[in-house]
């Protein structure tokens, strides 16, 4: 059977996979797929929705849906097994966001369940222009010519960047570039770009002399000591914690936005155990490491 998933996936261009994932998810969690949510969510038509069902069993699964009459739809069989899918909470959490942002007055409903509300900080401005110019720098593998904002300027200040990545924040964007004023790597927040940037030639620094990117690094989280034990199971419960403790993968350029996202603090801890309710575990380890690379924030 795996064999044939194998062959099968080999044939499958990107379109039909995400149409083949969007199955998979909606059925797992709401526990009914029908044509109208690939008609809705892709733009499809009725048959090619159908199609794509059919298709999804008869070549990737066919013991995960079965037709229910009273439902009008497939729902998942008590042997049902994700395949292209993790079957992990946050990628129905991500779809239900995903579906918030298309919902209008003309197109109330979408993927799915559409009873969410997401809270949202306002986006940074980010102009189109800057923001092709960053992602085709990064295809290619070539140096910008960037015109750059600081809150220490008045004025603008002319830089040249190699990209490598872009950097999601809860706040805001960021790329991850070669500075060649700074002879190292650093992050550039996307909306602090103004102008065009001028695409340039080749760079001869690529992603794998990133030594801060390529360094991985766990943070390890537990419920805050100072909290009761009932207080801690419960934290423990939210978090999915194993063993009393959460144990997040990440790299060590991007460990203290992770830190900032969850309002902890390497340099000073909340009074209050019952606001803060997690601490990091492995706290002098992440200090002593990004001390020995200039990078703990004072």
């Amino acid at each position: 059977m795996i064999e044939l998933q194998q062959a099968a996936l080999a044939n499958i261009n990107k379109q039909t996979l995400l149409r083949y994932q969007l199955i998979e998810i909606i059925a797992y969690w709401e526990g009914r797929i029908t044509t109208n949510h690939l008609c809705n969510g892709f733009g499809i038509g009725r048959q090619q929705a159908s199609r794509d069902i059919n298709a999804y069993l008869k070549e990737l699964a066919p013991n995960n849906l079965e037709y229910d009459m009273q439902l009008k739809g497939y729902k998942p069989t008590v042997n049902f097994q994700p395949v292209l899918t993790k079957g992990h909470i946050h990628e129905y959490q991500q779809l239900l966001t995903f579906n918030q942002s298309l919902v209008s007055k003309s197109n109330y409903s979408t993927l799915g369940l559409r009873e969410v509300s997401t809270v949202t900080p306002p986006p940074r401005l980010i102009e189109p222009s800057i923001m092709r110019a960053i992602i085709r720098a990064m295809s290619d593998g070539r140096r910008l010519e960037i015109e750059y904002l600081s809150l220490n300027s008045p004025e603008p200040e002319t830089r040249v960047i190699a990209p490598h990545s872009l950097v999601d924040t809860p706040l805001r964007w960021h790329v991850r570039a070669y500075c060649e004023k700074n002879k190292a790597y650093r992050d550039f927040v996307l909306s602090r770009f103004i102008n065009e940037p001028d695409i340039l030639d080749y760079s001869p620094n690529p992603l794998i002399d990133d030594d801060d990117w390529c360094t991985p690094v766990n943070l390890v989280l537990e419920a805050d000591p100072r909290l009761s034990e009932h207080q801690k199971s419960l934290i423990e419960r939210d978090y999915g914690m194993v063993q009393g403790e959460l144990v997040i993968p990440s790299r060590l350029a991007l460990i203290n936005y992770l830190i900032d996202s969850l309002s902890l603090d390497l340099n000073s801890i909340n009074a209050q155990p019952n606001y803060q309710q997690i601490c990091i575990k492995n706290l002098n380890e992440i200090r002593e490491t990004l001390q020995s690379r200039n990078l703990l924030k004072v």
